[in-house]
């Protein structure tokens, strides 16, 4: 080994909790790197999912040009669509200006938990980690104080992954909702349906597409998904570049008040970071991963791009009329706009369950246990699945706005993964051992991740009890 190497390892000085610890994890390492981690399962030459989203052939090694298309379509979803309204939060410069900033923190922070899971790899011989387990053996090998929290960094950070991919799934039936309402309303303007109705309708659909077990079986989803969701952006940049108005009419800046909702828009459509440590091993080089023209940059900086070029003309176009979703604004009469608001609910619809896979894959393996046939086991799991799938609805039904609960999600969840944990990780994997630069980093890291996630959650759910306050208030009704 290197002395620079040697240079940068942290010392484990101290008392060890657990003497035993390091040893159990190299001669269980490679039993480890072949079981399924909670963030990554795997199927049989089908794939694995991470972090909700699904990665085909998971014994398949990808080129960087097929990395970075997966990069891309994981860090792409309902977040692009609600960059519109982000923007509304903020004011047409501010939001332009404020986007390439929170992106290059994100993107930063993806890269500080791949160097974390570098080093903690060489230290321990355990490869395949996923982003609970590189926490856990940060804080096991980390500061004899701190290694009493391994079991507990893992928990926590399993629990926040739940609650964002439950988060996504309330956002998805949210939006699947309201576009096919808007696209029925305008078929049969004399419909009385509500938006809880057509939540309520939803329900069979989506619990048969969440009974799906096998990622081999949702693979064909998935891309049919990428398909429709690419098809539609694309007939919504037609839309959005079609008598733009002139800048003048948008504001500036809106208002510190409605800034912090921006900000939790705008880290829930960056909050791919799941997903980068399973594509960066996948990979055929995996050292053109990283570095200033690595796939993950070059990945990110398109996926910003897009946001920002989103963003920027949707709320450009429809100014403060602009909805949760921009597909909502595109003009009802028009045969092109119904058919892209149909692609998107189709592309979310089949997205679905991909987003119930993780946290099912998390919990269900505490309950299996108390059942004890295999009848009684798959039962059991389906149960289970379905009762996921009524919260999420029972979820969607309480908050029935989209960019509510998508400012919501990025603050409360979305911040802690994506900003407030990496500066937390690194801190901890590379302690005592660590510059003061990288220390000063870490802080306004972590300081930028609490005031998103304090002041995000306390405008959203300021916001979302200011919805309920004016809910029974005369509403525009809706034209084709």
């Amino acid at each position: 080994m290197s002395s620079n190497n040697q240079e940068n390892r942290p010392l484990l000085t101290g008392p060890d909790p657990n003497p035993d610890l390091e040893q159990q994890g190299r001669s269980s390492s490679s039993h480890q790197s072949d079981q399924p981690k909670p963030d990554e399962r795997r199927d049989e030459n089908n794939g694995l999912t991470a972090s909700g989203h699904h990665i085909d052939d998971a014994h398949q090694q990808t080129t960087n040009c097929e990395t970075l298309i997966h990069l891309i379509k994981g860090n792409i979803g309902t977040g692009i669509l609600a960059m519109p309204d982000g923007l509304k939060n903020s004011g047409l410069y501010t939001g332009t200006v404020l986007l390439p900033l929170i992106a290059t923190i994100c993107i930063h922070c993806m890269h500080m938990l791949v160097k974390c899971a570098h080093e903690l790899k060489e230290r321990l011989g355990i490869a395949g980690m996923d982003y609970a387990e590189v926490g856990y053996h940060a804080f096991s090998t980390g500061p004899a104080p701190l290694r009493r929290f391994a079991n507990t960094a893992r928990r926590v950070l399993n629990t926040f992954l739940t609650l964002t991919q439950l988060g996504f799934c309330c956002v998805y039936v949210v939006f699947i909702a309201a576009n096919v309402k808007q696209v029925v309303d305008c078929q049969f303007p004399g419909n009385e349906i509500d938006i809880h109705g057509y939540m309520a309708i939803l329900i069979i659909p989506l619990l048969g597409i969440s009974m799906i077990r096998s990622l081999k079986v949702l693979a064909p989803f998935s891309l049919l998904s990428n398909v429709f969701l690419g098809l539609g952006l694309a007939i919504t940049f037609h839309y959005l570049l079609t008598d733009i108005p002139s800048s003048y009419d948008r504001s500036e800046f809106k208002s510190w008040k409605q800034l912090p909702l921006f900000l939790g828009t705008s880290i829930y459509a960056f909050e791919g970071i799941g997903v980068v440590l399973p594509l960066e091993r996948k990979m055929t080089n995996p050292h053109d991963f990283r570095g200033f023209n690595g796939v993950l940059n070059t990945g990110m900086v398109l996926v910003t791009c897009g946001y920002i070029a989103v963003g920027f003309f949707g709320y450009l176009k429809y100014g403060d009329a602009v909805h949760g979703s921009i597909t909502l604004n595109l003009p009802p009469s028009d045969n092109l706009a119904q058919l892209v608001k149909v692609l998107m609910a189709l592309a979310i619809y089949l997205t679905y369950s991909l987003m119930l896979y993780v946290p099912a894959e998390i919990m269900w393996p505490h309950l299996a246990p108390r059942f004890h046939s295999s009848k009684a086991k798959c039962l059991g799991e389906y149960a289970f699945r379905a009762f996921l799938v009524l919260i999420t609805f029972i979820l969607a039904a309480a908050i029935p706005n989209i960019g509510l609960f998508i400012s919501l999600v990025g603050a409360v969840s979305s911040s802690t993964l994506a900003i407030i944990f990496p500066p937390i990780i690194e801190l901890v994997t590379f302690w005592p051992r660590i510059s003061r630069w990288n220390i000063a980093k870490c802080v306004v890291i972590f300081v930028f991740g609490a005031v998103c996630f304090i002041t995000g959650t306390y405008a959203s759910i300021q916001a979302v009890i200011e919805y309920f306050q004016h809910s029974d208030d005369p509403q525009p009704r809706f034209v084709c």
